[in-house]
């Protein structure tokens, strides 16, 4: 992130609020990976997975990622033929793709965390997959050091908030008071999906960016639109 930041002239006050920590997902793993549809949630769930269980390739399976971090993380664990949404990185996106339109009776792995993404599993179980589940991760909630919580307040005008997540924003808004919250509500935030923003927008953000997903380069790169566009100094 700060080197993609400093590229474009900016600089990043990176704050930590989640930690990710494995889950032993164990024969639950095993029965999606074997199914011929494989459906990866984020870069997360391709480390995590793969230091559980060696990932294949088959060319009897397709190997689906919600964005561009999670193909590149399947490529590299050599998963040669990766698929992902064109347009948008995102559960919606996911969704949108071919392969997971006529779904009656078809077996569908989804490795993931709990919580987070739960709209692909629905999604899926509601067009008539027979969803094979692997948690392979989950997200602990991290206490913001008070020393970086403390330079929000101190930020310039020309500051936005970058948020991948809704875990990530629950995390650092409930450690804020209402004089911070103030402050950011000013400023730009770049969400990293369209339900994020609409998150967002019911904490009284009204300069809203829509990336097309939660990678650093995606969120920068939508911010540095929205500048270029003139609708931010």
């Amino acid at each position: 992130m700060r080197r993609a930041a400093a590229a474009l002239g900016a600089r990043v006050l990176p704050i930590s609020t989640l930690r990710l920590l494995s889950m032993d997902a164990g024969v639950a793993l095993d029965a999606a990976l074997a199914c011929p549809i494989v459906v990866f949630t984020s870069p997360a769930a391709v480390r995590f997975a793969r230091m559980q269980r060696p990932l294949v390739d088959s060319p009897a399976q397709v190997w689906l990622a919600v964005g561009s971090g999670t193909a590149t993380a399947l490529r590299l664990a050599g998963i040669a033929a990766v698929r992902m949404p064109p347009d948008r990185a995102d559960s919606e996106g996911l969704l949108a793709l071919p392969e997971l339109q006529s779904l009656r009776g078809q077996a569908v792995g989804l490795v993931t965390a709990p919580g987070g993404r739960g709209l692909i599993g629905e999604t899926l179980a509601h067009r008539g997959a027979r969803v094979h589940l692997a948690e392979v991760y989950r997200r602990e909630p991290l206490v913001p050091r008070a020393s970086r919580t403390g330079l929000i307040a101190a930020l310039p005008d020309s500051s936005a908030l970058l948020v991948s997540s809704v875990e990530a924003f629950d995390a650092l808004w409930s450690r804020l008071g209402e004089p911070v919250r103030q402050t950011l509500r000013r400023r730009p935030v770049v969400a990293s999906s369209p339900r994020l923003a609409a998150r967002l927008a019911e904490d009284a953000f009204a300069a809203i960016v829509i990336a097309d997903g939660a990678a650093p380069q995606a969120l920068l790169s939508a911010l540095a639109a929205d500048v270029a566009g003139g609708r931010f100094r």
